[in-house]
C-alpha cells in the first residue's frame, strides 16, 4: 500500500510539473533566400499580440525624488565643491546633473549624472525610507 501512495505522488508530481512547463516553439527553419511576401504571410504577422507589458509593483518602481530630496543631494554636492550654484533650490536641472556626473567620476563611479544608490551612499545620504520613529520605551 506505502509503494502505491509512493508512486501515485511521483505521478502527480510529475504530472503537475509537466502542466505548470510552457510549451516549447519549434524554430522555422531559416531559407537564404530572399524572404517572400505573400498575402498569408502579411496575414499571419498582423495577427500577432503586441505583447503587454508588465504592471510594475513597488518593488521595481523608482519614485521620483520630492523636491526636499534633490534640495539635500544639492547640498551635499555644494558641501563637497562640486555644486557652485548659491542656494540648493530643489530643482534638478543640467548644473545639478553635470555637477553630479563630476562626484561620480571622482568618486569611480559611472559618471552618468543619474541618482543612484551608489552615488547618495557616497555623498553621505544613503536611501530615505518613508518610516515612522520607533516609539521610545
Amino acid at each position: 500500500m506505502r509503494k502505491a501512495v509512493k508512486i501515485l505522488a511521483i505521478l502527480c508530481g510529475v504530472a503537475f510539473l509537466f502542466a505548470q512547463t510552457p510549451p516549447t516553439q519549434k524554430k522555422k527553419a531559416t531559407s537564404k533566400s530572399a524572404p517572400k511576401n505573400t498575402a498569408s504571410s502579411q496575414k499571419k504577422s498582423s495577427s500577432k499580440k503586441t505583447p503587454t507589458k508588465p504592471t510594475p509593483s513597488w518593488r521595481s518602481a523608482q519614485r521620483t525624488p520630492t523636491p526636499e530630496r534633490y534640495r539635500d543631494i544639492q547640498q551635499a554636492l555644494a558641501t563637497k565643491g562640486y555644486l557652485q550654484t548659491g542656494s540648493p533650490s530643489g530643482v534638478w536641472d543640467n548644473s545639478s546633473v553635470e555637477a553630479l556626473k563630476k562626484f561620480q567620476q571622482d568618486q569611480n563611479l559611472e559618471p552618468s549624472g543619474k541618482i543612484d544608490s551608489l552615488s547618495l551612499i557616497a555623498l553621505g545620504l544613503g536611501p530615505r525610507r518613508d518610516t515612522q520613529a520607533a516609539p521610545q520605551p
